[in-house]
C-alpha cells in the first residue's frame, strides 16, 4: 500500500499537481546548479563537425506528459527545441526510451545492445539516463543501486556515447515518505567517478518550489502547469548540456 501511495504522488509531480496560475513567475535556476566540471566531448564534436546531434533519453513515466500535445510538450521535446534554438543550423534529434517502473538494474539490463545495435545514423551522441525514483520507492539497497549505475554508465560509455545522469524529481510530500538522499548522493558519486555531468533535477525543482515558481505541495491539478514544468526542465537541461559541451552558442548565431 505504501509503495502504491508513493508511486501516485510521484506520478503527479510532473503530470498535474500544481497550484499556481499559468501566468506565474518564471523558472530561473541558480548558476551553481547548472555548472559542471565534467565535459561532453562527443556532443561538442557532433555539433561542430557533423552539424547533427542525436540524443537518447532513457527515462520513466515522468519523462512523458499525458495530454493531446504531450509528445511536443514533454521535457525531451522541449530540450530538442531549446537546443535547436541554441545551435541554429544543427539538426538536433531527441528520442526517448521509456522504462516505466524499472529499477536501475532492470533498466540497464540491455544498455550495451541498446546503442550498439542501432544503425550508424541513429547512434546517440549523448544518452541521458533518468533514474532513482523507482529504486527509492522499492527501497533498493543503495550499494546495489550504485553497482547498477556503475554497470549501466560503463556500458553506455563503452558503446561510444557521452552520458549524463539525471536524479529524482522533487515533491515535498514524497520527501516525507521516502529516504531519497542515499539515491541522490549515489547518483552524484557515480557521475563524479565516471567524470560525467549530472542534472540535479531534485535540487532544481526544490528551488522552484521554495521561491514560489511552482507550488509542488498543492493539490490543484492543471495540465498547463505540468507543461510549464516540463518546459522549464527541458530548457534547464539544455543549458547544462551547452555548459558541458564547452561550446559558445554565439558563434553559431554569427555563422548563420
Amino acid at each position: 500500500m505504501r509503495v502504491l501511495l508513493v508511486a501516485g504522488i510521484v506520478a503527479g509531480v510532473l503530470i498535474g499537481s500544481f497550484a499556481r496560475a499559468e501566468d506565474g513567475p518564471g523558472c530561473a535556476v541558480p548558476a551553481y546548479l547548472l555548472a559542471t566540471e565534467n565535459a561532453l566531448p562527443k556532443v561538442a564534436e557532433a555539433v561542430k563537425t557533423k552539424k547533427k546531434l542525436d540524443i537518447l533519453v532513457i527515462g520513466s513515466g515522468s519523462s512523458a506528459l499525458a495530454g493531446p500535445d504531450g509528445a511536443s510538450t514533454s521535457y525531451p521535446a522541449r530540450l530538442e527545441t531549446a537546443l535547436r534554438e541554441t545551435f541554429p543550423g544543427v539538426a538536433v534529434s531527441v528520442r526517448t526510451d521509456l522504462r516505466s517502473k524499472k529499477t536501475a538494474v532492470e533498466a540497464a539490463a540491455n544498455f550495451g545492445d541498446l546503442v550498439e545495435k542501432l544503425p550508424a545514423d541513429r547512434k546517440p551522441d549523448l544518452v541521458i539516463w533518468q533514474t532513482g525514483t523507482v529504486d527509492a520507492i522499492k527501497s533498493v539497497d543503495p550499494d546495489d543501486f550504485r553497482s547498477a549505475l556503475d554497470g549501466g554508465v560503463g556500458a553506455l560509455q563503452k558503446s561510444g556515447a557521452d552520458v549524463l545522469l539525471m536524479n529524482l524529481q522533487y515533491n515535498p510530500r514524497m520527501e516525507t515518505m521516502l529516504a531519497v538522499s542515499p539515491y541522490n548522493d549515489t547518483i552524484r558519486v557515480v557521475a563524479q567517478d565516471h567524470q560525467i555531468p549530472m542534472f540535479d533535477r531534485f535540487s532544481i525543482m526544490r528551488h522552484w518550489n521554495d521561491v514560489g515558481d511552482f507550488d509542488l505541495f498543492g493539490s490543484a491539478h492543471g495540465y498547463g502547469m505540468a507543461k510549464r514544468v516540463h518546459d522549464c526542465i527541458g530548457r534547464s537541461l539544455s543549458a547544462l548540456i551547452v555548459e558541458a559541451s564547452r561550446l559558445n552558442p554565439a558563434e553559431f548565431r554569427i555563422q548563420r
